[in-house]
This record gives structure tokens, C-alpha cells and sequence, in this order.
């Protein structure tokens, strides 16, 4: 059991695609069972159940879960999708912290209105003082993936963002053959292309498989993804790290397939930040702290960024798993004080400020 909040329990809300859509190994039901745990009032909404009221205030149907305590996140997740769970009308204005947790890619499709909508809504908490996390205005601007193009270029791959297929197979030939083609908008792993000279044949399929859906993103290929990706999370604008330990870890695929997602079939494994990884979370810190990007994935290869997750960064529970250190506790602890701080500074420490502190 996580152990209880110091002082004043918080209310907090996550905002999710969907109820029906989390799953148990997520990072927002670890963080939610923990939060209830620990005392706290905890909601989750989804992107479809705000309400602007004609009282100018921001309500919401949410979830609720039912009990004080959880053993484990099944134990959450099963109550939080019982065919028998109501969901309840909270005032996300009264919110101490509404954490921002849905993922734009799952909605390009069926509900492309929904991020933007979430974030808008989100926005309108933090005038009314509720601590939202990550920034959402900031996250407005991270929209897709030319957000990572605003840091530095000693921390990214060689890039081209286009439409046009020409654009693109120059690059590839520029790099001998060899590239990476994903959508502009999207994660784990979707869509993701690995090129090779011996596999020229099939550019024009990927191109298109790629571009029929929005802009394309091509970067050199970095011969250590053969190997995988370091994943490390960030609190704050620093690595997360709890008793020496840190939210790091390997993901790797050795079925073949080069994306090393765990949505795409991934592996895990344990996995300290070497001094490339450390230099690399140092060099991207300042923008993160300046764009209120309090929680962030740092996707590592070699001496290079592959991508910086502001969206949903997960990780959580398996940096747990493998460490055995309660990283989650930790963070909702963090939570509780950035609530103390700005109820001691009378609500006058912008939501940047609250976020990053």
C-alpha cells in the first residue's frame, strides 16, 4: 500500500481518451490507485465529458472510484469499468491538480476534435487556479511531432518533415539508403517505417502508407536502435530519480520488427542512463522547465533523442517493477506539495511556475 499524504488531502483528476480504453498496466491507473491510497479524491475524465456551463465554470462526468483502497490496478481499473459504475457531475474548477493524460494519436481517426477539445477545457481550469499538468497551453503548441524540432540540434537526429514523396526518397538516398518514415502525429510505434537499401522496393508503399493520413517525418537511421531505445522519465525538468534508483529502462524487440514500443510488441529491461542519456535529459531541461512540461519520456539512442513524449509518458509502473522502488508515491508526494505551495503563495504563482517547481 502506498503510504498516506502529509497534510491535506488533494483533489485530483486525470483526463484520459476513455474509461473503457485504460488498461492495467498504465501509467495514469498507478497513478490514480496511489493517489486514492494515499487519501486523495481522484476522477477521471475523458476527453468526451467536459461541460462549460452558462455560470462560465468547468464541470465534468467522471469516474469515481468507489473505494479508499486498491490492492493492485486491476483492482482500480476493474471497479473504474464495472458495467454497474456511475459516473458523477465534479466541478473541475474546485480540482487541485487535473493531470493531462490522453494520447492525440488514439483520436486522429475516430474523434480528431477530442485533444484539441481536452486541452481547451484544460486551459480554462488553470485560470481558475487548478494546477494542470502537463501545461496545457504549452502542450498545444507540442501538438505533433515538430514540437522536438524547438531543441537544440546536437540532440536530434538529421530530420525532414514533408509530404512530398520526392522530399523524401532524396533523403533516403542522401543517407545511402537508410531512414526511419513516421507520421507526423502519432505514437507508439504506429506507422513506423524502417528503410533499407535491400528493401527499396517497398519505399513507395511506406511513403504512402505514411503521407495518405498527414505530413511525414523521416530521420536518419541510427544504427544502435538495432538494439533499441533507452526510455527515461523526467519530473520537473530532471530525471526521476528515487533511493539512487532511476524511471529507466531498455525497450528492445527481437522478433524482427525495429520498433521497440511496448504497444508494438516490445521488451523491457532494466537499464541505469549512461553519461550520453544524462547530457541529453541536461541539454533538453531548460525547455522542458520553461514549457511546464512536468512529467516527459525521453526516448534514447546512442547520443541521440529519438523523441520526447509530453503527452502521455509511460513507464511508470514498469521502472517499478524492475527497481522496486515506488516512484509513483514519490510523484503524487510532488503533487501534493506543488498544492501546498500554491495555496502558501495565495494563488499568485502561474501554472508554468507550479508546474516546474
Amino acid at each position: 500500500m502506498s503510504p498516506p499524504a502529509h497534510g491535506t488531502p488533494i483533489k485530483l483528476g486525470f483526463v484520459v481518451n476513455d474509461i473503457a480504453t485504460e488498461r492495467n498496466n498504465y501509467t495514469t491507473i498507478r497513478l490514480a490507485r496511489t493517489a486514492v491510497n494515499r487519501g486523495h479524491s481522484v476522477a477521471l475524465i475523458g476527453l468526451g465529458g467536459f461541460i462549460y456551463g452558462a455560470d462560465g465554470r468547468v464541470r465534468a462526468n467522471a469516474h469515481v472510484p468507489r473505494h479508499d483502497q486498491y490492492e493492485n490496478d486491476d483492482a482500480l481499473l476493474d471497479d473504474l469499468q464495472d458495467e454497474d459504475a456511475d459516473t458523477h457531475h465534479v466541478c473541475v474548477d474546485e480540482l487541485d491538480v487535473l493531470m493531462l493524460r490522453s494520447d492525440p494519436a488514439d483520436e486522429v481517426n475516430e474523434r480528431p476534435w477530442a485533444p484539441n477539445s481536452g486541452l481547451l477545457f484544460a486551459q480554462l481550469a488553470a485560470l481558475r487556479h487548478v494546477i494542470v499538468l502537463n501545461d496545457p497551453t504549452h502542450l498545444t503548441d507540442a501538438s505533433n511531432k515538430t514540437y522536438f524540432q524547438h531543441f537544440p540540434e546536437e540532440v536530434r537526429p538529421v530530420t525532414c518533415i514533408s509530404l512530398d514523396p520526392k522530399e523524401i526518397k532524396a533523403f533516403i538516398a542522401d543517407h545511402d539508403g537508410y531512414g526511419v518514415i513516421k507520421p507526423l502525429q502519432g505514437s507508439g510505434g504506429q506507422g513506423v517505417f524502417v528503410v533499407t537499401p535491400d528493401g527499396d522496393a517497398n519505399l513507395n508503399q511506406m511513403i504512402e502508407a505514411v503521407t495518405r493520413d498527414g505530413y511525414a517525418i523521416v530521420q536518419e537511421y541510427l544504427p544502435k536502435a538495432a538494439e533499441g531505445d533507452l526510455r527515461l522519465l523526467t519530473l520537473n525538468g530532471r530525471p526521476l530519480q528515487v533511493d539512487g534508483k532511476y524511471a529507466c529502462f531498455r525497450r528492445y524487440n527481437d522478433s524482427g520488427d525495429a520498433r521497440s514500443n511496448i504497444k508494438a510488441g516490445g521488451k523491457i529491461e532494466m537499464a541505469e542512463p549512461d553519461a550520453d542519456a544524462l547530457r541529453l535529459a541536461e541539454i533538453v531541461a531548460p525547455k522542458l522547465i520553461r514549457d511546464g512540461m512536468y512529467l516527459a519520456g525521453l526516448d534514447i539512442v546512442g547520443n541521440k533523442l529519438m523523441e520526447i513524449n509530453v503527452d502521455t509518458p509511460g513507464g511508470i509502473n514498469m521502472s517499478e517493477e524492475l527497481t522496486g522502488v515506488d516512484f509513483s508515491s514519490h510523484i503524487v508526494a510532488d503533487l501534493e506539495r506543488k498544492v501546498r505551495l500554491r495555496d502558501q503563495y495565495n494563488r499568485t504563482l502561474s501554472n508554468v511556475e507550479l508546474a516546474m517547481m
